[in-house]
């Protein structure tokens, strides 16, 4: 006698087999996030975030070393005048990144799926909008915007012809930045590793063809970085149009509510970009007005090392934000404390390392930027990465304390902690040590902010670790 079988059981029993792919990958996910030790997990995640984040900075090293040896000292003022400005435009998209990726991994630690498809869907679309928007205006106003700044004719031709290849390719790079965030919150760290280093040995390149071998000037070292983002952007993407991680792309909206928490809880990495633009703007013409376009120079070849300094750090803390977040949506508070101290530790020894390795071999890493013609220059760069590398006694701390607070949903605790840390303290120590100590004043900058900045940053750590205690979390 033949065997029959409910039709609705068998579709249930498809349903399953095909849903088997998508259930042990979230299975995967959570017992990264939830079950790993908190030492293994920040080996998992951390390590591969900080080599992507080494690497991706060492290729704007790269384009430095390129630009100034084959172009010149003006070129290097004329990046070091108008990147703020291209970083401010790649800061709304930080924002939606950092505020939806918080939102997202809380929706996963709750076991909410759709919410969390909804928000990275529509955050997505949301971020490409924008980016077209601040294109166009990139564009429409390089020129007036370096000008204002008090550059010569030479430098500010330079900086308008290097900005303006970046509003062009704007539309396709700036998603690119969210979604580093995305693969991280599905596990895809060694993924989203490996894309970062592809492309900034792919930017390595470039730069090498089109400047030392073709000549092709400034404009060829945005290029470079341009068409490596889109590549990470095409292969950033491709994960997601598979439907095989936890995050998928749906039709659907989001609540103006969730909208709102998103920007505020992201607002921190916005005005942290922001606001280290906008004071970077000013150093610039403060060092215009006491040392000339010799002392910008100078100070991009210390960015352009502190760059590599800084997204170590971020990369090490941003990599375990989702973490963090999970745990907290999942209730896992004493968890959640535990990693955040292990990061504390890292960010800690990472910086002494570092501020070590500068002050003993700091002058070799100048040389690799100038020709060594320029004694003047050379001197003044010394100098100035000497006094600048104190900032790293300190400055790790409001970092990493800023991203726990975002991670834990925190706005107003981790906005005031990037606020004071890229522009209120840094202008309180521009407008008063300068004014005492010249060109010393200003590479000191860093140092005191940072002082106030963790001090701060230290206060709210101390609430947020009481408030844990009371409510048990």
């Amino acid at each position: 006698m033949e065997r029959r079988i409910d039709p609705d059981l068998r579709k249930g029993r498809e349903t399953d087999q095909k849903n088997e792919p998508e259930q042990r990958l979230d299975q995967e996910h959570q017992r990264m996030f939830e079950s790993l030790p908190p030492g293994e997990l920040f080996l998992k995640c951390a390590v591969p975030s900080m080599i992507s984040m080494a690497v991706t900075s060492l290729y704007t090293v790269a384009d430095g070393i390129f630009v100034g040896r084959f172009i010149g000292s003006g070129a290097l003022a004329a990046i070091n005048l108008v990147m703020p400005f291209i970083m401010m435009s790649f800061a709304l998209s930080d924002m939606i990144a950092a505020g939806s990726s918080v939102q997202i991994s809380i929706r996963l630690g709750e076991k909410k799926g759709d919410e969390a498809n909804r928000i990275f869907s529509f955050c997505s679309l949301l971020i490409f909008a924008i980016s077209c928007a601040m294109g166009a205006a990139g564009w429409l106003f390089a020129g007036p915007l370096v000008r204002l700044m008090g550059a010569d004719e030479t430098v500010t031709a330079l900086a308008v012809e290097y900005m303006r290849v970046y509003a062009v390719f704007s539309p396709g790079i700036m998603i690119f930045f969210a979604l580093d965030n995305y693969l991280r919150i599905c596990g895809k760290v060694r993924y989203s590793m490996l894309m970062n280093v592809g492309i900034s040995l792919l930017n390595i390149v470039l730069d090498a063809l089109f400047i030392a071998v073709w000549g092709w000037g400034i404009g060829a070292a945005a290029l470079a970085s341009c068409i490596s983002l889109m590549a990470g952007t095409v292969i950033g993407f491709a994960p997601f149009l598979s439907r095989r991680l936890p995050l998928k792309l749906v039709r659907g909206r989001i609540s103006l509510r969730m909208t709102g928490n998103i920007l505020a809880n992201g607002s921190s990495e916005f005005f942290s970009n922001i606001s280290g633009s906008a004071l970077m703007v000013i150093m610039n013409t403060v060092l215009l007005r006491l040392g000339g376009a010799m002392a910008v120079a100078a100070f991009s070849i210390v960015m352009y090392i502190d760059s590599v300094v800084k997204s170590l750090l971020f990369g090490m803390a941003d990599s375990l934000q989702p973490a963090i977040s999970y745990n907290y949506g999942a209730g896992n508070r004493s968890r959640m404390f535990a990693i955040e101290k292990r990061l504390l530790l890292a960010g800690a020894v990472l910086s002494m390392t570092v501020l070590l390795g500068l002050l003993l071999s700091g002058q070799h890493m100048i040389a690799l930027f100038l020709d060594g013609s320029d004694k003047s220059l050379i001197e003044l760069s010394w100098r100035a990465m000497k006094l600048f590398s104190m900032s790293y006694l300190i400055c790790w701390f409001g970092m990493i304390a800023g991203s726990f607070f975002t991670a834990l949903n925190r706005p107003v605790c981790s906005l005031t902690v990037a606020f004071g840390q890229t522009l209120v303290f840094p202008l309180l120590s521009l407008m008063t040590l300068p004014a005492v100590l010249g060109l010393d004043g200003v590479w000191l900058t860093g140092l005191a902010a940072g002082c106030m900045s963790a001090l701060l940053a230290a206060v709210f750590f101390v609430r947020v670790q009481k408030t844990a205690c009371i409510r048990n979390i």
